[in-house]
């Protein structure tokens, strides 16, 4: 399928959107001053041309008592698409991993995860991570703290 070049109108409702993924139609109409039916007609152009992928929440992880983020470096000793592949597939599936990016440099996977505390992570590391095959390495780093939200800004993709 084509995706049609968002318009200004349309980064203005990506921009409401990224703000707030709650906000009615009808306020989206308001802000933009172009009534309710356009606005609704073009989020579902936005919707099945995939540039809205889909909607989320932001849940302030802390609260919960998930109170430690590590980023563990992963490098495999062997490289084959199918290792690459299953490793992928594996990873995901673990409760604790938030994300996992394929990259280049120094390590062949960096993994986001998520846990209580230190305790836990260590228990991720040895009964989880351990049990992968072709793991040669993982190297741990910890989060101390966050100072961005997540997310990509809809402005800095328009540019």
């Amino acid at each position: 399928m084509d995706v049609k070049k968002p318009d200004d109108i349309d980064w203005g409702i990506l921009r409401l959107l990224e703000q707030n993924a709650r906000i009615t139609v009808k306020e989206m109409s308001q802000k933009l001053n172009l009534s309710t039916t356009p606005i609704f007609e073009r989020i579902k152009r936005l919707e099945k041309s995939g540039i809205i992928d889909h909607y989320t929440t932001a849940i302030n992880y802390e609260k919960l008592g998930i109170k430690l983020t590590a980023f563990a470096h992963i490098s495999f000793k062997d490289h084959t698409k199918d290792l690459i592949e299953a490793f992928e597939q594996r990873i995901v599936g673990l409760p604790e991993v938030q994300e996992c990016h394929y990259v280049t440099g120094s390590c062949d996977f960096i993994v986001k995860v998520l846990v209580r505390d230190i305790e836990k992570y260590q228990e991720f590391v040895t009964q989880k991570l351990f049990g992968v095959p072709n793991i040669a390495r993982i190297e741990s780093f910890l989060s101390l703290t966050v100072k961005r939200k997540p997310g990509v800004s809809v402005s800095l993709m328009r540019g």
